[in-house]
């Protein structure tokens, strides 16, 4: 799309906002309702693209995609007319008589920029969000997954008129073009350098963003925990889609003490959950395109693989790698992997862990597996990071009652639910000042007894 079309279509969305008609409630639930109907309609069009893209099964792309986004529709569906109403407040006694109140009211044109990795939820979860809270969207999916951005136009086209939600495809160009444009809110998912020149370019026109990034999420095994429990819980936090996934555990911070029955027993969970030839499995995943492929296959230390490190570059898969001997210098280290390797290092004591994690920066994700609550309690107060779990991974994303999102370099900002539409919510707050008395304490010419009943009212 050129830049002059794209212009055109910010225009002819913010013209149909200033119009009023999505402050509506019920024209917000019609068009929630709208886009599950067409969900639900496409539903096998969407897997089946998804397959294309990530060689996702059936299965995995209901469990982690569809499901998850019709689940998030319902969920706004049944609590939008509470979050969209007026929310009265105590009004202070030097304002009397008034009422005070916030008011939930949308921002306007949004952009949402999505990324390759999950392209239907990561798409369509702030989408829904954005339409709840009343807002017009243009969303720019990933070209790196074309076949999920295909279904994504075709779907929203069909739900919407383009000066409602619309959908603009392509690559870097339109990138540039679209954060050249002014926006009211940016939403963007993806990569730490990519973050920093969405917000660079919304900065230009002081536009408030939420910023969606990664980094290294540790998963720390504490010598206390249920390392069969915790093998099997890693494992599949881990390699699912192949390791592409912004909360994957991105490297194992283990006692020393327990590092090799876990390593025997990770070892066990992959053979259980993936054979012993993944690559054959029809149900397993592929790396998204060559690019990531190579960047994947040249961080793999053959000398240090205990299991896994098989790879196919015509399918452009790689079996789930373990490697040990790790240490926070090596080149794995210096990077989100972003794929199916799993580095493990070890620690002497947990408060030394806790100091290490707080060292680097902040991840989008802590996961700690432990069997005392007095060590989970610990780490989850002491260390930086978006979100987590105790005893499992990755879970925490998965449910619209908590907001998801990371701060610091893993990003700014949170959507699910209540959170999300509050993201793209401004709460303007207006106090309705009442007639029918006027204090004169306030004006001039100010008196010794107006002075002193301030002094009552405001301390």
């Amino acid at each position: 799309m050129k830049e002059q079309e794209i212009q055109k279509l910010v225009e002819k969305q913010r013209s149909w906002f200033f119009t009023g008609a999505t402050l509506n409630i019920e024209h917000r639930i019609q068009a929630l309702t709208r886009l599950k109907t067409c969900i639900i309609k496409y539903e096998k069009e969407i897997s089946d693209a998804l397959h294309s893209d990530l060689k996702k099964s059936s299965f995995e792309s209901y469990m982690c995609e569809i499901g998850l986004v019709l689940s998030e529709i319902t969920y706004m569906l049944k609590h939008i007319r509470h979050f969209a109403r007026e929310r009265s407040v105590p009004t202070p006694l030097a304002q009397f008589c008034s009422r005070s109140y916030q008011k939930p009211s949308p921002y306007g044109v949004v952009l949402i920029m999505s990324p390759w990795n999950y392209p239907f939820l990561l798409t369509m979860d702030p989408l829904i969000d954005a339409i709840a809270a009343g807002n017009t969207v243009i969303v720019k999916p990933s070209a790196y997954s074309p076949r999920t951005s295909k279904i994504l136009l075709a779907l929203i086209t069909q739900c919407f008129e383009e000066k409602e939600v619309s959908v603009v495809t392509g690559g870097r160009a339109e990138n540039t073009y679209l954060l050249q444009q002014h926006f009211d809110y940016i939403f963007f998912t993806g990569s730490q350098t990519v973050g920093r020149e969405v917000m660079r370019q919304a900065s230009v026109h002081l536009t408030p963003v939420t910023l969606e990034l990664g980094g290294k999420s540790p998963c720390v095994v504490e010598r206390s925990a249920n390392l069969h429990l915790a093998a099997r819980r890693i494992v599949f936090g881990k390699f699912l889609n192949c390791g592409q996934t912004c909360v994957a555990p991105d490297y194992i911070y283990c006692d020393e003490s327990v590092k090799d029955l876990l390593i025997q027993e990770l070892k066990q969970q992959i053979r259980r959950q993936f054979g012993k030839h993944p690559l054959d499995k029809p149900n397993y995943g592929k790396i998204i395109n060559e690019k990531h492929f190579n960047r994947l296959t040249s961080l793999i230390d053959p000398a240090k693989v205990v299991i896994g490190g098989d790879s196919n570059s015509q399918s452009l898969q790689i079996a789930p790698t373990i490697m040990d001997g790790i240490t926070f210098q090596d080149p794995i280290m210096q990077e989100e992997i972003f794929g199916p390797i799993l580095p493990i290092i070890t620690y002497k004591t947990f408060d030394k862990a806790i100091n290490k994690i707080n060292s680097l920066p902040h991840p989008l994700a802590l996961y700690i597996f432990t069997s005392n609550p007095q060590a989970a309690r610990r780490i989850i107060a002491r260390c930086g990071f978006g979100g987590g779990c105790i005893n499992d991974t990755i879970i925490h994303l998965a449910t619209s009652e908590l907001g998801f999102g990371g701060f610091g370099e893993s990003g700014m900002g949170a959507y699910h639910g209540k959170v999300g539409f509050d993201t793209f919510t401004h709460q303007k707050s207006i106090i309705d000042k009442k007639t029918w008395l006027d204090l004169p304490m306030r004006y001039q010419p100010y008196r010794k007894i107006y002075e002193s009943l301030l002094h009552l009212f405001l301390k």
